[in-house]
């Protein structure tokens, strides 16, 4: 075995950073992060995370507005909790040196507080406009730091070694059915897989943007986690809402920037190409309805003007305030040629943010024994068919300390790593180099069009009948190439990002309604009779 440790994590945003180091506290640590440790969905979160500090604000307003963005999914108990433990975790982030903005004048103890679409209050925590980059430096420092932890960036997962509990004389399954005990990972600079061997293991690896040809999300977006514990039999749920943030910038030059939703929250409108605002047509809220409704409403502008992208106006407000609040975004606006204390942004909607994912209880368990599941990846019943703005890093702030504390208590009934089974090494007996790497481009483009097109905004029954029959396709000639060529980084990816597909094509095709995220030409109006629940997908076995 190439690594034994207490716990294995595997991703290194802000859940994965912050179970390390309170997992840290008990036992030997090993860190896999697939590129370089800061590049993570956390390091490009711009609004902040909200949480109950203002004197008009309460835990029940944060919890109404949470369960009303839900749109009749969220779980009642998750949200409860999360709100209530929230403050607590992100002042723990300020006493580690996370410099959130402070209010000005006699209020300066306090956190300036930003607001944004779906808010009844002002409740943001955020450092300007790029609070997910100063909390992963802050806490990748202190994994850094960390004697007892250790990192391997540039090592990607591949699959999780599942035991059963039922084991008899050593005798070794990759069923789903109790026990995770580790992962195999390529090492991408050996271009070697190796055996990691964990006493418990974390899924932290973030979203799945890179499913769809327009996302916000960064490269490494590609669904690992929930392909893999699905893959391994674990369950998931909600697959189908898929949240589209409203507003990425539209420039031929540029990728995957995002434009904040507080943009709007700070008094930005939304107009279309002939500088009409429109949101008063389609929602009460006007520029701060919720994400599902501004992002369908401009997808029906574009529809129904043939435009390419709508406007995000904030020029009316005075310049320098702008440039105070949203330095980052300025200055990545002006080198694209835009000024955006005098002229509109042109922004588009992309792929934000997955609602669903590995199904876990309230303290980031899934269904697979010593496998928890934390932020993006997991399905925890907080957001419901529609997240909330910046409730994702609070959720992954509060999961990850309950996560840390329950594995904790998990791997101290054993005797530590010492205790790891002996793993089978990961077996390239039959497989050559590859000589195709025309099908890894040529699917990898096709699933994220055919998403975009059949199962984006906007579906219909034909279109996602249309998806499905193009990936059952795609997966088969996947599984031909998987087990007859080695391993590489594109051919793994295509294969999560291929599964992370069928996922949300299978889920999608089942909910018979609109509901939050997800929008059926075929059923326009929300179900509560027949539909108000999870959709929950959990593979075969094939014994």
């Amino acid at each position: 075995m190439d690594v034994k440790t207490d716990f294995l994590v595997i991703g290194s945003g802000v859940a994965g950073l912050i179970f390390a180091l309170k997992a840290a506290e008990t036992g030997d640590v090993a860190l896999v992060t697939k590129k370089r440790a800061v590049e993570s969905n956390t390091n490009y979160a711009q609004g902040g995370i909200a949480a109950v500090f203002g004197q008009e604000d309460s835990f029940d307003l944060h919890v109404r507005d949470t369960l009303a963005a839900g749109d009749g999914l969220c779980h009642a108990d998750v949200v409860e909790m999360v709100v209530r433990e929230g403050p607590e975790r992100i002042r723990e982030l300020f006493s580690l040196g996370v410099r959130f903005n402070r209010s000005a004048g006699e209020a300066a103890a306090a956190f300036d507080l930003g607001r944004e679409g779906g808010h009844s209050r002002h409740r943001i925590v955020h450092t300007l406009d790029t609070t997910g980059r100063e909390v992963e430096r802050v806490l990748l420092d202190r994994v850094r730091a960390h004697a007892r932890i250790q990192l391997f960036e540039n090592h990607m997962a591949v699959d999780l070694i599942t035991l059963s509990t039922r084991m008899k004389r050593g005798l070794i399954t990759t069923t789903h059915e109790d026990h995770c005990c580790g992962a195999y990972v390529l090492d991408r600079e050996a271009d070697r897989v190796k055996t990691f061997g964990a006493r418990v293991t974390l899924l932290a690896t973030g979203g799945a943007g890179k499913v769809y040809l327009y996302t916000s999300n960064p490269d490494i977006a590609t669904g690992d986690g929930v392909a893999m514990a699905y893959r391994a039999g674990a369950t998931v749920a909600n697959m189908e809402f898929v949240q589209f943030h409203p507003t990425c910038l539209y420039h031929p030059e540029a990728k995957n920037f995002l434009i904040s939703e507080a943009v709007r929250g700070e008094g930005g409108i939304l107009r279309d190409a002939r500088g009409n605002p429109f949101m008063e047509r389609y929602d009460p809220a006007r520029d701060l309805a919720c994400r599902d409704v501004v992002a369908r409403a401009i997808d029906a502008e574009l529809k129904r003007s043939g435009d390419d992208y709508v406007l995000l106006d904030i020029s009316h407000r005075d310049a320098d305030t702008v440039r105070r609040r949203f330095p980052t975004l300025h200055e990545r606006c002006l080198d694209f040629g835009i000024d955006m204390t005098r002229e509109p942004i042109p922004v588009v909607p992309a792929a934000h943010y997955l609602c669903g994912g590995v199904v876990t209880d309230m303290d980031g368990r899934t269904s697979i024994q010593r496998l928890y599941a934390v932020g993006e990846t997991a399905c925890t019943g907080l957001h419901g068919a529609n997240r909330l703005a910046s409730n994702s890093l609070l959720e992954a702030l509060v999961y990850a300390q309950r996560a840390s504390a329950a594995a904790i208590a998990e791997g101290a009934t054993g005797g530590g790593a010492r205790e790891v089974p002996e793993l089978p090494v990961w077996d390239e007996v039959g497989t050559v180099d590859s000589d195709e790497h025309i099908m890894v481009a040529q699917n990898w483009d096709e699933i994220r069009r055919f998403m975009w097109n059949f199962v984006g905004i906007v579906r219909s029954d034909k279109r996602l009948e249309r998806a499905r029959r193009r990936i059952e396709m795609i997966q088969q000639e996947i599984q031909d190439y998987y087990w007859n060529f080695r391993v590489s980084p594109n051919l793994i990816e295509l294969r999560n990002l291929a599964m992370v597909a069928e996922l949300i094509i299978r889920s999608a095709s089942h909910r018979k309604e609109s509901r939050g995220l997800h929008y059926n030409l075929q059923y326009p109006q929300r179900d509560d009779r027949r539909w108000c629940k999870d959709t929950v997908l959990r593979r075969p076995f094939v014994g």
